[in-house]
């Protein structure tokens, strides 16, 4: 079974070593600097490990400021990508959002060539909005 885990004590190493290939470093956060970012601003940021049954298989950091909801990073390890598991995991990440915190827009950042990204939250809903920041198109899902 597929669930979000807030990072504790027993799962924090097993996201350091997350590792997902992509083909541009850009397209992905290392796990690491989402924990620095959100040492930097701790009070905005819930961060997961997407576990499957007791293996973290993924990692995710939502940014959750007063209306702003936003999927900042999310990944799925190399092991496990390709069987449905990035799916089940966004929806319950848009679930955690809507229903635990009452969003009722999420947005999410994609680097522009990233096109797997840019298919995969498309097939969840997400639209491409008018709003881009350097090289990142800002997607959103109105709930």
């Amino acid at each position: 079974m597929i669930e979000l885990r807030k990072i504790d004590d027993d799962n924090f190493q097993d996201c350091l070593s997350l590792r997902t290939s992509v083909k541009n470093k850009n397209y992905v956060d290392e796990v690491v600097y989402s924990f620095a970012e959100a040492w930097l601003d701790y009070e905005y940021y819930n961060l997961f490990a997407i576990n499957l049954n007791d293996k973290v298989i993924g990692f995710v950091s939502m940014y959750t400021e007063e209306d702003h909801y936003q999927i900042i990073n999310f990944l799925i390890d190399d092991a496990f990508q390709n069987k449905g598991y990035g799916k089940v995991a966004a929806k319950l990440c848009i679930d955690y959002l809507a229903y635990e915190l009452n969003a009722t827009q999420i947005s999410l950042p994609v680097y522009k060539d990233n096109e797997q990204a840019l298919y995969f939250w498309q097939k969840l809903g997400f639209y491409i909005s008018e709003n881009i920041e350097s090289d990142y198109l800002w997607l959103r899902l109105n709930i």
